[in-house]
Protein backbone atom coordinates (compact mmCIF):
# COMPACT_ATOMS: atom_id res chain seq x y z
CA UNK A 1 0.00 0.00 0.00
CA UNK A 2 1.18 3.48 -0.81
CA UNK A 3 -0.08 6.75 0.62
CA UNK A 4 -1.92 9.04 -1.77
CA UNK A 5 -0.53 12.15 -0.11
CA UNK A 6 2.12 12.59 2.58
CA UNK A 7 0.16 14.89 4.86
CA UNK A 8 3.27 15.74 6.89
CA UNK A 9 5.06 16.98 3.79
CA UNK A 10 2.52 19.71 3.05
CA UNK A 11 0.88 22.72 4.62
CA UNK A 12 2.15 22.55 8.19
CA UNK A 13 -0.23 25.39 9.14
CA UNK A 14 -3.22 23.17 8.38
CA UNK A 15 -1.84 20.31 10.48
CA UNK A 16 -0.91 22.72 13.27
CA UNK A 17 -4.61 23.49 13.64
CA UNK A 18 -5.25 19.82 14.43
CA UNK A 19 -2.13 19.61 16.60
CA UNK A 20 -3.66 22.47 18.55
CA UNK A 21 -6.43 20.13 19.68
CA UNK A 22 -3.78 17.75 21.04
CA UNK A 23 -1.93 20.55 22.81
CA UNK A 24 -5.18 21.67 24.41
CA UNK A 25 -6.16 18.15 25.46
CA UNK A 26 -2.70 17.44 26.89
CA UNK A 27 -3.36 20.27 29.36
CA UNK A 28 -6.85 19.06 30.23
CA UNK A 29 -7.78 17.20 33.40
CA UNK A 30 -8.78 14.12 31.39
CA UNK A 31 -6.63 11.06 31.86
CA UNK A 32 -4.32 10.28 28.94
CA UNK A 33 -5.42 6.64 29.00
CA UNK A 34 -9.07 7.68 28.69
CA UNK A 35 -8.27 9.95 25.76
CA UNK A 36 -6.41 7.09 24.06
CA UNK A 37 -9.38 4.75 24.62
CA UNK A 38 -11.65 7.28 22.93
CA UNK A 39 -9.21 7.70 20.05
CA UNK A 40 -8.98 3.93 19.64
CA UNK A 41 -12.75 3.39 19.74
CA UNK A 42 -13.58 6.20 17.31
CA UNK A 43 -10.87 4.90 14.97
CA UNK A 44 -12.54 1.48 15.09
CA UNK A 45 -15.89 3.01 14.13
CA UNK A 46 -14.31 4.94 11.26
CA UNK A 47 -12.06 2.08 10.12
CA UNK A 48 -8.80 4.06 10.28
CA UNK A 49 -5.94 1.55 10.19
CA UNK A 50 -3.26 4.16 10.81
CA UNK A 51 -4.96 5.52 13.92
CA UNK A 52 -5.81 2.05 15.22
CA UNK A 53 -2.14 1.10 14.91
CA UNK A 54 -1.07 4.32 16.63
CA UNK A 55 -3.52 4.29 19.52
CA UNK A 56 -3.24 0.56 20.21
CA UNK A 57 0.54 1.03 20.54
CA UNK A 58 0.14 4.08 22.77
CA UNK A 59 -2.38 2.25 24.93
CA UNK A 60 -0.14 -0.82 25.26
CA UNK A 61 2.86 1.40 26.10
CA UNK A 62 0.68 3.01 28.79
CA UNK A 63 -0.11 -0.36 30.37
CA UNK A 64 -3.45 -1.14 28.73
CA UNK A 65 -4.27 -4.85 28.64
CA UNK A 66 -4.71 -6.80 25.44
CA UNK A 67 -7.99 -8.13 26.79
CA UNK A 68 -9.52 -4.65 26.91
CA UNK A 69 -8.17 -3.75 23.47
CA UNK A 70 -9.47 -6.96 21.90
CA UNK A 71 -12.96 -6.44 23.33
CA UNK A 72 -13.20 -2.69 22.73
CA UNK A 73 -15.64 -3.21 19.85
CA UNK A 74 -18.00 -4.88 22.33
CA UNK A 75 -17.28 -2.70 25.36
CA UNK A 76 -20.94 -2.56 26.38
CA UNK A 77 -20.93 -6.32 26.99
CA UNK A 78 -17.44 -6.61 28.51
CA UNK A 79 -17.21 -6.37 32.32
CA UNK A 80 -13.82 -4.66 32.55
CA UNK A 81 -14.59 -1.04 31.71
CA UNK A 82 -15.37 1.47 34.44
CA UNK A 83 -18.58 3.50 34.54
CA UNK A 84 -16.51 6.58 33.70
CA UNK A 85 -14.97 4.85 30.67
CA UNK A 86 -18.38 3.57 29.56
CA UNK A 87 -19.88 7.06 29.70
CA UNK A 88 -16.92 8.50 27.74
CA UNK A 89 -17.07 5.75 25.11
CA UNK A 90 -20.82 6.18 24.66
CA UNK A 91 -20.34 9.94 24.33
CA UNK A 92 -17.52 9.59 21.78
CA UNK A 93 -19.58 7.14 19.73
CA UNK A 94 -22.61 9.44 19.79
CA UNK A 95 -20.56 12.50 18.80
CA UNK A 96 -18.93 10.47 15.99
CA UNK A 97 -22.30 9.39 14.65
CA UNK A 98 -23.78 12.91 15.11
CA UNK A 99 -26.62 11.45 17.15
CA UNK A 100 -26.41 12.33 20.84
CA UNK A 101 -29.52 11.11 22.67
CA UNK A 102 -30.53 12.57 26.03
CA UNK A 103 -29.79 9.23 27.74
CA UNK A 104 -26.13 9.43 26.66
CA UNK A 105 -25.90 13.02 27.89
CA UNK A 106 -27.54 12.08 31.20
CA UNK A 107 -24.95 9.32 31.73
CA UNK A 108 -21.96 11.48 30.90
CA UNK A 109 -23.18 14.20 33.31
CA UNK A 110 -22.98 11.62 36.13
CA UNK A 111 -19.28 10.95 35.48
CA UNK A 112 -17.83 14.23 34.16
CA UNK A 113 -17.95 17.96 34.81
CA UNK A 114 -19.20 20.30 32.10
CA UNK A 115 -15.59 21.27 31.31
CA UNK A 116 -14.64 17.61 30.97
CA UNK A 117 -17.62 16.98 28.68
CA UNK A 118 -16.46 19.81 26.46
CA UNK A 119 -12.95 18.30 26.45
CA UNK A 120 -14.31 14.85 25.60
CA UNK A 121 -16.23 16.41 22.72
CA UNK A 122 -13.08 18.14 21.46
CA UNK A 123 -11.24 14.80 21.70
CA UNK A 124 -13.95 13.14 19.62
CA UNK A 125 -13.88 15.92 17.03
CA UNK A 126 -10.09 15.76 16.81
CA UNK A 127 -9.79 12.00 16.27
CA UNK A 128 -12.63 12.06 13.73
CA UNK A 129 -10.66 14.72 11.81
CA UNK A 130 -7.43 12.69 11.93
CA UNK A 131 -9.33 9.57 10.84
CA UNK A 132 -10.75 11.36 7.85
CA UNK A 133 -7.34 12.70 6.80
CA UNK A 134 -5.62 9.34 7.18
CA UNK A 135 -8.37 7.40 5.42
CA UNK A 136 -8.62 9.90 2.56
CA UNK A 137 -4.85 10.00 2.00
CA UNK A 138 -4.38 6.26 2.69
CA UNK A 139 -1.74 6.90 5.33
CA UNK A 140 0.14 3.62 5.69
CA UNK A 141 -0.14 1.93 9.08
CA UNK A 142 2.58 0.00 10.85
CA UNK A 143 5.60 2.24 11.38
CA UNK A 144 4.30 4.32 14.29
CA UNK A 145 6.30 4.19 17.51
CA UNK A 146 4.58 4.91 20.87
CA UNK A 147 4.71 8.59 21.72
CA UNK A 148 6.10 9.49 18.29
CA UNK A 149 4.03 12.68 18.00
CA UNK A 150 4.07 13.63 21.68
CA UNK A 151 6.18 16.76 21.14
CA UNK A 152 4.89 17.96 17.76
CA UNK A 153 2.52 20.55 19.23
Amino acid sequence: MEARINKLGHEKDVLNALYGFSAYLNKSALEKKLLNLIEYRVSQINGCAYCLDMHSKDLRAGGETEQRLYTMDAWRDAPFYTDRERAALAWAEAVTKCDVPDEVFDEIKKQFSEKEIIDLTIASIAINSWNRLNISFKTVAGDYQPGQYANIN
